[in-house]
């Protein structure tokens, strides 16, 4: 049954990421969307498409099954946090051996990974591991971390490439 619905979790943050990469197109400079969507073309804007859909995707994952896995908040911060390291890995992977970008290549990056992200929740939300008391605690600080990073950095980016549109 979970596995099920890390399928179709998949599948929802791979639809709507589409859209919300315009969001910030269509609507302007809306000081809190810019928090969570794309402002520029960067590939730390793009790791938004990934964590915001499945951050908001948390809230129903937990009461349709989340709730009855000690590990749920664990797993899924380091599930999101996975899923950015395999984009950043295969996005300067595939550039560093091509000299330059592919739309199509970059999409691809995108759907690996959410593909890692919803692998390791899959592969993790079963074990036992990341289920104390203390590891609960620190997916809280890591998911408010990770929040406050996507909003200081679109505002004040550090001067390198990763953030660098």
């Amino acid at each position: 049954m979970v596995k099920r619905w890390h399928w179709i979790g998949a599948g929802l943050v791979l639809l709507l990421s589409v859209p919300l990469h315009f969001i910030h197109d269509w609507i302007g400079d809306l000081f809190f969307l810019a928090w969570f969507f794309p402002v520029n073309e960067s590939i730390w804007e793009h790791l938004k498409l990934l964590a915001t859909p499945m951050l908001a995707l948390s809230i129903p994952a937990y009461f349709l099954y989340g709730k009855n896995f000690p590990n749920f908040l664990p797993v899924r911060l380091l599930s999101i946090l996975s899923g950015m390291a395999g984009i950043i890995v295969s996005f300067y992977t595939y550039t560093g051996i091509l000299g330059t970008h592919f739309l199509f290549a970059d999409g691809m990056t995108l759907v690996m990974g959410v593909f890692i992200a919803y692998w390791f929740s899959d592969h993790f939300l079963h074990s036992t591991r990341f289920s104390s008391g203390n590891a609960r605690f620190q997916a809280q600080a890591g998911f408010l971390v990770l929040i406050i990073g996507f909003i200081l950095f679109t505002w004040y980016p550090p001067d390198l490439a990763l953030f660098t549109p």
